[in-house]
């Protein structure tokens, strides 16, 4: 049965078929036209889809909170704890997020940019010897996966398991089966807070150069994080910063293959549009939504909506808008000015790991442009059969392409 603190988004959206949620951006588009503040009674929830909707709704903290009681966020909330970045407000959310800050500082980063590349060389000398590989298994899973465990201080020999925890913590919920996913994130909970703990316990003796080792010297209104705190913020960090990442990095070679074929040759001769291309991947491919609270009641968008009801910000629609981007149904890498995409959220909750997520991106599609001249669609390929249900609808569970060296 429902929990009533859960919000589904698959009720809430009219995207039965995978098809349909790979490719949102129609109904998208018909919402944005017709339909831009839409409530659905049966979810207590109002959607907002134009770029100026959303963009209000992540910003404005006083009407729209984040401290919830109801979330689509499909990672359980067992333990609300004192490093929880997610489920507060200014100014405690700017005390909770400095405990992370500083180590995903673009200066933080810059020391990581040798080990970084070190682990992208030895993954695309794997894919080397193939003709055909399959670009999601071979890259984008491993990298993010890697880096991160890396820079928390978790060893990378197993990052077959945090990557399966993560799969299942990131799961979305459905009507059919919401007991079983229930029970499935229960567990996956407990074995990764089982994992991690003699891990945080070791780097509390003995720090090291990694984030888990900071947060256990860490203070918070005095006082130093529990072993447990330390752990619930590893589990999200370690959840986050590969489940995202990996989407991005499997994206980037389909629009190079499906939605802008032959732009491939373009990064071969120019370089420096890697950036441009990793830019415009998150604002045409990414079908992302965050939530809020309604804090107070308000009728700014038009409708009344009441305190205590959900709104759920559909970014992928707001990336399409046609006001805010001039033929925003076209993937152009060649677009003028900065891309004001709210791929990674806006205001004080603006995604932590947003650089390390671009410098992935960017160090790992500039190492592969320069040891591939081309790569291509292999013949009968079908999006259909490499679908898997993701937090954002669906993504890619497979993309084999074709290499040439």
């Amino acid at each position: 049965m429902k929990d009533s603190n859960q919000v589904i988004l698959q009720e809430i959206s009219n995207l039965r078929t995978k098809e349909e949620q790979w490719e949102p951006y129609p109904w998208f588009r018909e919402m944005r036209e017709n339909r831009p503040v839409e409530y659905d009674a049966g979810q207590d929830a109002w959607s907002v889809f134009s770029y100026d909707a959303v963009k209000k709704v992540l910003f404005d903290h006083e009407l729209f909170t984040n401290k919830k009681t109801r979330s689509l966020i499909p990672i359980p909330r067992t333990i609300d704890t004192r490093s929880n970045v997610n489920m507060v407000d200014p100014p405690e959310h700017r005390k909770r997020r400095a405990l992370l800050a500083q180590a995903f500082t673009p200066r933080s980063l810059k020391d990581w940019e040798p080990r970084i590349q070190e682990i992208i060389d030895e993954l695309i000398a794997e894919i080397e010897g193939d003709d055909i590989v399959d670009i999601v298994d071979k890259l984008a899973i491993p990298l993010p996966v890697t880096v991160i465990a890396d820079l928390l201080g978790v060893p990378s020999r197993d990052r077959h398991l945090i990557k399966a925890w993560s799969d299942i913590l990131f799961l979305p919920y459905n009507m059919d089966a919401y007991e079983d996913i229930e029970q499935q994130k229960g567990k996956a909970m407990q074995e990764f807070g089982a994992y991690l703990y003699p891990i945080v316990m070791e780097k509390r003796a003995n720090p090291g150069d990694d984030i888990i080792s900071d947060l256990t010297k860490a203070e918070l209104e005095g006082e130093t994080l529990t072993d447990q705190e330390v752990v619930m913020s590893a589990i999200g960090l370690l959840g986050a910063g590969n489940e995202t990442t990996t989407t991005l990095l499997s994206n980037l070679f389909y629009c190079m293959l499906i939605d802008q074929p032959g732009v491939y040759q373009e990064l071969r001769a120019d370089e420096s549009l890697v950036p441009k291309l990793v830019e415009e991947v998150l604002r045409f491919r990414f079908g992302a939504t965050i939530d809020r609270q309604v804090a107070q009641d308000t009728d700014i968008f038009g409708p009344p909506m009441k305190k205590g009801q959900v709104v759920v910000a559909w970014i992928g629609a707001a990336n399409r808008d046609e006001s805010q981007f001039d033929h925003a149904e076209r993937f152009d890498i060649h677009r003028p000015g900065k891309l004001q995409h709210l791929t990674f959220g806006a205001g004080p909750h603006f995604c932590l790991g947003a650089p390390l997520a671009r410098l992935e991106a960017n160090m790992a599609l500039g190492a592969f442009v320069k040891r591939f001249s081309d790569i291509k669609l292999p013949g009968g390929f079908n999006v259909s059969e490499h679908l898997t249900v993701s937090i954002t609808g669906q993504s890619l569970k497979s993309f084999p392409i074709e290499v040439k060296r």
